[in-house]
């Protein structure tokens, strides 16, 4: 039977986000790197192994409001690099939570993914904000790369490791705590749609 890193096993993990179920993907991988091989297919990376996902967001986070002033040390495009992180930050909150970790990360990617956005509108010269609703490829996207940046943010110029960041933007992201940048930044954009409507 295969598990994920060939240590946890992801069997009975449900996602109970009906909206989200189709999208994310927990069939385990030993080595999660498939090199892109969906590239180019229509939601390609629904197929993806989630844990791959957070890989190439961890490899690549983007950047925070047009600012690259933090695209150094970490952010090199190293697989394995990136793969070590991931692999490290799950053993962590494994060892905090006693639980599955890919268990936690799929409820805590749940718990981040915001489900409506806002959109400017131009009508007659003057511009309004008007409340979305996130489609759910997307509302994982966005949860992804607020996990990576959120834990680039608290370990950039400080002695605490990437590794024990990304465990931490987890563990409160899976608490529903507003530490978590995904979730202060989820709850943030739900309610300037809600004050938009």
């Amino acid at each position: 039977m295969i598990k994920a890193f060939n240590r946890w096993d992801t069997e009975g993990i449900k996602v109970k986000d009906k909206g989200l179920a189709n999208y994310i993907n927990v069939e385990p991988r030993i080595v999660p790197k498939t090199g892109a091989r969906y590239a180019g297919n229509r939601f390609h990376k629904s197929d993806i192994f989630i844990v791959e996902r957070l890989i190439n967001k961890v490899m690549v986070p983007g950047h925070k409001s047009k600012k690259h002033f933090r695209t150094s040390y970490h952010i090199t495009g190293k697989a394995n690099s990136a793969y070590r992180i991931v692999r490290e930050a799950l053993s962590k909150i494994e060892r905090q939570i006693k639980k599955n970790p890919i268990e936690v990360f799929v409820q805590a990617l749940e718990n981040a993914a915001p489900r409506e956005e806002i959109i400017t509108i131009e009508y007659g010269g003057a511009r309004y904000p008007k409340a979305v609703e996130s489609a759910p490829q997307r509302r994982i996207d966005v949860a992804l790369r607020l996990f990576a940046q959120g834990a680039y943010q608290k370990s950039f110029n400080s002695e605490k490791a990437i590794e024990d960041c990304l465990a931490e933007e987890i563990i409160n992201a899976y608490k529903l705590s507003s530490n978590s940048l995904a979730v202060s930044k989820k709850l943030e954009v739900e309610r300037q749609a809600d004050a938009s409507r």
